[in-house]
């Protein structure tokens, strides 16, 4: 089976960097499949998961919080602002920041950035959604 080259890089660190067989990303024109020898393509990514699954079937999940996915024959690069592993999410914090922005949404006399409100809203589902996923798999 062939593979193809991954990077996932977030404004702070390298967050993976090895061959996959397999890469599936939401992007803004719905959920892609990239595999080795994939035409060229740019596109923004949404806020969720990058799965990238490995010859073996092994699955790894990263959330990003949005960014660029570029695609080259031989190489997939993410370029993410925030990049986590989904091991690494914090359930409490997603379900807390969750909670914050709906409740400044509800909350008509507040004085809020209703645009900030909602990113923040949907990153925080975001980031549940890619727990779920990880959930399911172990």
């Amino acid at each position: 089976m062939s593979t193809i080259q991954v990077e996932v890089v977030s404004a702070e660190h390298e967050i993976f960097s090895g061959k996959a067989a397999v890469v599936i990303a939401s992007a803004e024109a719905g959920e892609l499949g990239i595999y080795p020898q994939h035409a060229p393509l740019l596109t923004n990514l949404r806020p969720g998961d990058v799965r990238i699954q490995d010859e073996d079937g092994s699955e790894q999940v990263i959330y990003v919080s949005g960014g660029i996915l570029e695609v080259t024959p031989k190489k997939v690069t993410v370029l993410s602002d925030t990049a986590i592993r989904a091991d690494d999410l914090d359930e409490a914090a997603a379900l807390e920041a969750q909670r914050k922005a709906e409740q400044a949404l509800k909350d008509s006399t507040a004085d809020i950035n209703y645009a900030k409100a909602k990113a923040e809203l949907a990153q925080a589902a975001a980031q549940l959604q890619a727990l779920k996923k990880i959930r399911r798999n172990t």
